[in-house]
């Protein structure tokens, strides 16, 4: 089986109906440290938030996730009459009717159609049943693994990314790697030559010294250790996505590591073109970190 990378960013949506409640799951997830879970809850399903978030956990590493549960009755309301109401209208239709010569005594249906006679029955503390809670539970698993699978197709096209920037920086150190093939010895003329031309004006140290701190400048500038890390960095982050699950803490480290071979290579560099071609390594790793960012 092969192993899948995952993203942290995921949305999914879930619906129903039991014993006359309408209920409705809306997970989203976005990028975090590590893993956080938000439930928002009717009062009577608050009870499933524990076993909602082991099973979260179980399927999830990393991602601010955020789940939502609706849930309305999907019937017309009750109406009952406001008996203080209902005795007020009544008084006075009947008043007004015994005034009246031969006026027929108030309808119950004239009077229950003034407005604030009749009014929505106070919903009731009804306990969620059983099959309800059974019901948003498997609504919710159902949800979650959605989110995760489209987690997971994020990941996909997320890994497809990071293999081309890997394979941008791998032909990146390349080119560095030609680059700064003679760089060490170019060093060591040049400053050879220059120091030589001031000692010609102002002999102050033997030539043999001169020649030592020539060396030491010129190794200074070798950057082929920076090379071979940068190498061995590459070849870690393949070994990451080959790994896939839980591995964007480490990957993120990496990008780091990633980023501080190249600032050297730039600082150490002797020429145009390979400063240029540090430079254009190192905004390449910015776009590496900034996809590394969301995996899970």
């Amino acid at each position: 089986m092969t192993l899948a990378l995952a993203s942290m960013t995921g949305f999914a949506r879930t619906e129903g109906v039991v014993d006359g409640l309408a209920w409705a799951w809306e997970l989203r997830s976005v990028n975090g440290r590590g893993l956080e879970l938000r439930f928002r809850l009717p009062t009577g399903f608050d009870t499933l938030e524990p076993a909602l978030r082991e099973a979260a956990g179980r399927l999830l590493k990393r991602g601010n996730v955020t789940a939502n549960l609706t849930v309305r009755r999907d019937e017309q309301p009750k109406l009952a009459p406001d008996p203080a109401a209902l005795e007020q209208v009544l008084a006075l239709a009947t008043a007004l009717a015994a005034r009246i010569p031969g006026a027929p005594a108030p309808r119950a249906e004239a009077l229950l159609a003034l407005p604030g006679v009749l009014r929505a029955a106070a919903a009731g503390n009804e306990e969620v049943g059983p099959a309800a809670l059974a019901a948003a539970r498997a609504g919710f698993d159902t949800a979650l693994s959605a989110m995760a699978t489209a987690r997971r197709g994020e990941g996909a096209r997320l890994d497809a990314t990071l293999r081309t920037l890997l394979a941008e920086i791998a032909a990146l150190h390349l080119r560095a790697a030609e680059q700064a093939a003679d760089q060490p010895a170019a060093q060591r003329v040049r400053m050879l030559e220059t120091v030589r031309a001031l000692m010609a004006e102002l002999p102050a140290l033997p030539e043999e010294r001169i020649a030592q701190e020539v060396a030491l400048l010129a190794a200074k500038s070798d950057v082929r250790e920076e090379l071979d890390r940068l190498d061995a960095h590459l070849h870690a982050a393949h070994a990451l996505l080959a790994e896939a699950v839980a591995i964007g803490r480490r990957f993120d480290f990496l990008v780091q590591e990633f980023n501080r071979e190249a600032n050297t290579l730039c600082s150490k560099s002797a020429s145009v073109a390979l400063t240029a071609t540090g430079l254009t390594l190192k905004a390449t790793i910015e776009q590496l970190r900034e996809q590394v960012q969301n995996i899970e």
